[in-house]
């Protein structure tokens, strides 16, 4: 009942932007007590062909959906997880900033064939080398994409 009157009210906004029915749930959901949870964090692309072989030939990722909204394509790829990496791409040419994201985390089944594939493959740099964090039971290693954000490759080494 509460969700239906959200969705019956002038479209909301959120910085100036209209927001949508899912964020209505999510307004609704905070609302009435359930647990929030990550979907996505979204970065802003100029080369999305490179970003999709990167992170879904590469690394092993879907794409899961895309739509058009304002001019602007919304490409999102995701793991097994629900959360999604969400790439904003249009026809103009913004040189996204890498260096104001410190890194995005992916995880991996082999970290050495992962690193050597991005590497051959994609052109991808080695930012910091594999190293295990004993405590945790884990190896990460950080790496570029195709624009030059940095990813964290993390690969459970428990057994």
């Amino acid at each position: 009942m509460f969700a239906a009157s959200l969705a019956a009210q002038q479209p909301p906004t959120h910085n100036g932007r209209e927001t949508g029915v899912a964020d209505d749930m999510l307004l609704y959901r905070a609302l009435v007590g359930d647990s929030m949870d990550v979907l996505h964090a979204a970065i802003w692309v100029d080369d999305i062909d490179a970003q999709l072989a990167f992170y879904c030939d590469g690394l092993g990722l879907e794409q899961t959906r895309e739509f058009d909204l304002d001019g602007v394509t919304n490409t999102y790829v995701a793991g097994e997880s629900d959360a999604e990496i969400q790439f904003k791409h249009d026809d103009t040419e913004r040189n996204p900033e890498p260096a104001v994201i410190d890194h995005l985390a992916v995880e991996v089944a082999d970290m050495s064939e992962t690193i050597e594939t991005l590497v051959e493959r994609y052109d991808s740099e080695v930012v910091d080398d594999p190293r295990t964090v004993e405590e945790k039971g884990i190896q990460i290693a950080f790496v570029t994409d195709p624009e030059g954000y940095v990813v964290e490759l993390i690969e459970n080494i428990e057994a």
